[in-house]
């Protein structure tokens, strides 16, 4: 067996109290089915469990606007009539929709992956987890796709105060949009994103062509697919693209979104991922032995959202788990079955062609060819890092080797970058 990975893991239970409304797709109430699986398996007694700390609104301004957030912090359901152009400007109304204790459920699940990020830049562990994050469509002053504050671009930015090169990878249904947009001109992240493209699928963006711009050029990958891709073909593309990307970007740090909406009978999604397929990714990226985030995201057939971040904590923890679900407090969702892995639809088509996908990989492997090797970043001295408790200040070195020039750009030029 693989060496025992030190694994923190961020959880709130009120995190599964909030409701986007009647009908609406998006329950956060999947994360207490999850968490309460990593409890009866007992997977909570092999890693440090931590409630995260509630992001402040000084945080997520390090990418998002100061209006933005403040529209977030004051608008609710009972004054939501007095916000009318505000709703319009930043694109809150039907897919992400006001809520009751909206502020407080982004501070929340933000707080959770920058958390993970310093806890990845202390060395404390080699694997943060926080599956209430990895809400990959939020835009600088834009809510998008059930997304409101992008806490991915938040954690990155604090990695980045430690690492030279973070890669972010993302396995959810959806392109990854938030992310790449806000480093587009950077080489300092690369983005690589696999996704389903076409059909009008949202977001409508990824096209293998998209690649980034000025000096971030060559460091956005999208990897489209098609629907019912099944595990043997996921793997096929999957690990090729990553070997490259290690190989050419040399990253120091990983951040991976496990996005669940690409897993087999999904209500918004359209793959034939099993459980086991989506976790191999997982276990694929965790062996070359990087600090990594690791992000929920999507996922909208909530039994198997709990199924597949509770699989890829054993993961992460190099343990097995019996298929026959514990007993636990949700045990009436897994019916008939009671299992935790899944099987592929026998009857989705796969119209993944392995020509399709090999001719996909070729164009993908050759932007990645047009790199320069990794680039190299100049150290200097940084302020302080975020921090998650009281204990962390007193290990907080005075300076540190950050290269932080390609950070304050990433996000700074996020929304208007130019494609090419």
């Amino acid at each position: 067996m693989a060496r025992a990975r030190k694994v923190c893991y961020f959880h709130d239970d009120l995190l599964g109290t909030y409701h986007y409304g009647p009908g609406h797709p998006m329950k956060p109430h999947r994360l207490c089915m999850a968490h309460n699986l990593v409890l009866n398996y007992d997977l909570y007694r092999r890693m440090d469990v931590y409630r995260p700390h509630v992001a402040t609104d000084d945080e997520m301004q390090r990418f998002h606007t100061e209006d933005y957030i403040d529209f977030l912090r004051r608008v609710t359901p009972d004054n939501i009539n007095d916000f009318s152009k505000q709703l319009q400007k930043f694109t809150v109304g039907d897919d992400c929709p006001v809520f009751d204790g909206l502020y407080d459920y982004v501070r929340i699940y933000t707080g959770g992956s920058i958390d993970g990020a310093v806890k990845l830049n202390n060395g404390d562990v080699d694997v943060a987890i926080n599956w209430s994050g990895g809400l990959h469509h939020a835009k600088k002053s834009e809510a998008s796709g059930f997304c409101y504050v992008n806490d991915i671009v938040l954690a990155i930015l604090e990695l980045l105060k430690f690492h030279p090169r973070v890669l972010y990878i993302d396995i959810d249904i959806h392109h990854g949009d938030g992310v790449e947009e806000a480093f587009y001109t950077t080489d300092r992240v690369m983005t690589v994103s696999f996704h389903k493209y076409g059909d009008f699928f949202f977001p409508g963006t990824g096209d293998v062509k998209d690649i980034g711009a000025r000096q971030g050029k060559h460091y956005s990958v999208n990897v489209p697919l098609k629907d019912g891709i099944t595990d043997k073909s996921y793997k096929s593309i999957f690990e090729p693209v990553i070997e490259k990307v290690m190989e050419s970007f040399q990253p120091t740090a990983i951040v991976l979104q496990c996005g669940t909406d690409s897993l087999t009978g999904d209500r918004l999604g359209s793959f034939n991922l099993t459980v086991a397929g989506h976790g191999e990714c997982v276990r694929f990226v965790l062996a070359f032995g990087l600090p990594t985030l690791v992000l929920g995201g999507g996922g909208y057939t909530i039994r198997n959202v709990a199924r597949c971040w509770t699989y890829e904590t054993a993961v992460a923890l190099n343990q097995e788990l019996a298929d026959d679900l514990p007993p636990n407090d949700y045990y009436e969702y897994f019916v008939p079955d009671w299992k935790l892995n899944l099987q592929p639809n026998p009857s989705m088509d796969n119209l993944n062609s392995r020509h399709y996908l090999e001719g996909i990989k070729a164009q993908v492997l050759e932007n990645l060819r047009a790199l320069q090797g990794a680039p190299s970043v100049q150290m200097a001295q940084m302020p302080p890092a975020l921090h998650s408790d009281d204990e962390q200040d007193e290990d907080e070195p005075e300076q540190r080797n950050d290269p932080h020039r390609g950070a304050n750009e990433a996000f700074e030029n996020g929304k208007d970058h130019d494609r090419q």
